[in-house]
């Protein structure tokens, strides 16, 4: 796939190619990665036995020629999540399998995550949809929830730099998960359970959990997106935008 003549192809944010030839493997892989054993997360285990993790494999990160196909796939993945019955038990995500970059350290991983947010957080209002309701829009506040197409998400951060074990995959991946999916669990005394498991599984393979990790209402969630254990003075560079829809 040549993109040599597209004015932006040889920009740092875009580099050629922008998309792989079309080709199942990366997701395949990716959803490999979670089966295996050693893989600490259950409730992405169990995601996966149900056939319930969407994957969308896009060009790479940084790309701003990713963003209208991930906020589409977001907006549809949205849609779906929501019309589920009620009473359903089944936990879906959303995984973003971005092409490049493969030598990301933490700290480059975070810059592109945040950048990437931004640009779905800007295109997402220019497309008119309000804040989730429910959850905060101040990226530091202990109730804050990423807001894409009017639905709460939690955003896990995966790249093959990664220094949580959990964390790390050949190029970077972006996991949605829905934030009233988790309310479900709640409620029903699941997630509890399943974070309980989760963290002796991580402890088991690394020695200790991740220290950012706080449970929803206690710390700003945001600290826990990149997956770097991020200083105790950091703030979310995400600036949300609040003013009035048109």
């Amino acid at each position: 796939m040549d993109f040599s003549n597209h004015p932006a192809a040889d920009t740092p944010s875009c580099p050629v190619p922008w998309v792989e030839e079309a080709s199942p493997s990366r997701a395949q892989r990716f959803l490999d990665r979670i089966a295996s054993p050693e893989f600490p997360c259950v409730g992405s285990k169990a995601a996966l036995a149900r056939g319930a993790i969407r994957a969308l494999e896009l060009g790479t990160l940084g790309c701003p020629r990713n963003d209208a196909a991930l906020l589409d796939a977001l907006e549809e993945f949205a849609a779906f999540v929501e019309s589920q019955p009620e009473g359903d038990t089944t936990v879906h995500s959303f995984a973003a399998l971005f092409a490049g970059p493969g030598d990301t350290d933490e700290a480059h991983f975070e810059a592109l995550l945040w950048a990437q947010l931004q640009r779905l957080h800007d295109l997402d209002r220019a497309r008119g949809h309000a804040w989730a309701d429910g959850v905060s829009p101040d990226p530091d506040d202990a109730r804050f929830s990423l807001s894409v197409a009017g639905h709460p998400f939690f955003v896990i951060g995966v790249h093959a730099g990664a220094s949580r074990l959990a964390r790390r995959f050949e190029s970077p991946v972006l996991v949605f998960n829905s934030h009233r999916q988790f309310d479900a669990l709640r409620a029903d005394g699941r997630y509890a359970k399943m974070q309980a498991a989760t963290r002796a599984r991580d402890t088991a393979l690394q020695g200790g959990i991740n220290p950012n990790l706080a449970d929803f209402g206690t710390a700003a969630e945001t600290r826990q997106y990149s997956g770097r254990a991020v200083e105790p003075e950091w703030r979310c560079p995400l600036h949300i935008r609040t003013g009035r829809l048109h």
